[in-house]
């Protein structure tokens, strides 16, 4: 029993895939647009402290629901459980929508940090263009072999996975670190000022606070990540009840650390010339407020850690997503071959759906980013709202589930559900600050039909297994 333990994944383990998820990349490339979109780093920096009053009610329902229900599928097993397969298909479906388009998208950033360290990548003449950017076949090449990599690792189990997570994870966390002293060694308070100014083109905001909303409404997409640890229960060591901490764990830090490194790097160097500054701005702010040999070395600790940040993110939802369409799998809401597992425990034939997914990333470059993220952040916010109202109607339905952590006021899921509904109808309503542009609710919309087609068309085949049945194996592997 006690080897069987070892072999799981600790809570610890469960912390770094989910840190590591959230935080990824965006500190490194995004923090000057972050800056620029708020008005300044100190309204950017509040934005993101407001985002806690938003997520950490959705942690917490995650928290509840992942050791009461501790079986791969997440969202989907708790929607299926508070009102059923419609439901639970809907938020399934969006959380797979969301928990995809990352796949490419880090695959995408793959090349756009390696070719600042090696721009022999995209050197030579374009194989083609996507959305008015140049392909190059080494870029192309290299985001392949990274595809494959992420692959493998999760293709030999979980524990493999989460094995590479950590250590990828302690060198995000250490590169973070060092930004923030070295930033805060050249601190000038006047770099802050003015604290709050629109930036022409970015947002319809007019007032500090305006600048905060308006990071706190894009804030789900750099957030999101968290709900890759309940895909990965199935194989914990059994301590399941500090599973669901780490959940809270994870968010509330990385929205501290988000709102640290704003302010920190705000103080570095004057914030209406950091916003200007070409990707990755926190490694080129430190080649101009450090000179020489010093500035060099931190530019290349800061691109090397974003790196890193990249391969978290991109290994946490290669095997989270795989999990997720096993559980929609099992309950007979996508093809049973996606709940196949291999002999390593792995979701094969999930995995390399999203495998393929990932090679394609490279394939079309970084002109697909803005889209990507707008669709994903919209589908994100849908998926925690069928989550928190799964946890408030089953606390009336099913008031004798072992719940080894429970929240102690419910009056927190119902804020959370409040601003999950607010949040979303904003990303779909045109001058919002919020809104997710034409193209992402195009994008949005078509995954959702597309969506819906399948549900429809896989009606019979659903049919013909008892609701008992499906219920069951969804519920089978639940780890007690």
């Amino acid at each position: 029993m006690s080897k069987e333990k070892k072999k799981g994944l600790s809570p610890f383990d469960f912390f770094t895939i989910g840190f590591g998820a959230i935080v990824g990349v965006g500190w490194a490339v995004s923090v000057n647009n972050w800056m620029a979109n708020a008005g300044g780093p100190v309204p950017a920096a509040v934005g993101y402290l407001l985002s806690l009053i938003f997520m950490i009610p959705i942690a917490l329902a995650y928290a509840e629901l992942t050791p009461a229900l501790p079986v791969a599928g997440g969202g989907v097993a708790f929607a299926y459980k508070a009102f059923g397969q419609k439901i639970a298909f809907l938020s399934g479906w969006a959380a797979v929508g969301a928990f995809i388009t990352i796949i490419p998208w880090e695959a995408i950033y793959i090349n756009k940090i390696l070719t600042m360290l090696f721009p022999a990548l995209e050197s030579g003449t374009a194989l083609y263009q996507v959305a008015g950017v140049d392909i190059y076949g080494k870029a192309v090449a290299v985001g392949v072999v990274f595809s494959v990599i992420i692959f493998l690792a999760n293709w030999f189990g979980a524990k493999s996975s989460a094995g590479f997570q950590k250590v990828m994870c302690i060198g995000l966390l250490s590169a973070g670190i060092i930004a923030i002293v070295a930033a805060l060694i050249k601190a000038d308070p006047a770099n802050l000022q003015p604290i709050y100014e629109h930036v022409e083109g970015r947002g319809a905001h007019t007032s500090f606070w305006g600048g905060a909303i308006a990071i706190f409404a894009m804030s789900p997409f750099f957030l999101a990540g968290f709900e890759t640890i309940p895909q990965g229960i199935e194989d914990s060591d059994g301590d399941i009840k500090s599973v669901g901490k780490t959940v809270i764990a994870a968010v509330g830090l990385a929205c501290i650390f988000y709102a640290v490194i704003l302010f920190s790097l705000g103080l570095a160097m004057p914030w209406q010339e950091f916003y200007g500054l070409t990707t990755p701005a926190a490694s080129n702010l430190f080649k101009l407020i450090y000179a020489g040999g010093a500035g060099t070395l931190l530019w290349v600790i800061i691109l090397v850690g974003a790196l890193a940040g990249l391969l978290t993110t991109w290994n946490a939802f290669m095997m989270a997503t795989p999990r997720l369409m096993m559980g929609l799998a099992r309950a007979s809401l996508l093809p049973k071959a996606f709940a196949s597992q291999n002999k390593y425990g792995s979701p094969s034939a999930a995995l390399i759906f999203c495998g393929v997914f990932a090679v394609i990333g490279p394939c079309v470059g970084i002109g697909i980013i803005d889209p990507l993220t707008s669709f994903s952040a919209a589908a994100f916010v849908l998926s925690w709202l069928i989550t928190v109202l799964s946890l408030i109607r089953l606390r009336k339905t099913e008031p004798d589930l072992p719940r080894p952590y429970k929240i102690k006021y419910m009056a927190i899921p119902y804020v959370g559900a409040v601003l999950a509904v607010v949040i979303f109808i904003l990303f779909l309503v045109p001058g919002s600050v919020c809104y997710i542009s034409d193209l992402g609710v195009q994008i949005f919309a078509a995954w959702m039909a597309f969506g819906l087609i399948l549900y429809l068309v896989s009606i019979p085949t659903r049919n013909a297994i008892p609701e008992a049945e499906r219920t069951a194996t969804l519920y089978a592997h639940m780890k007690s």
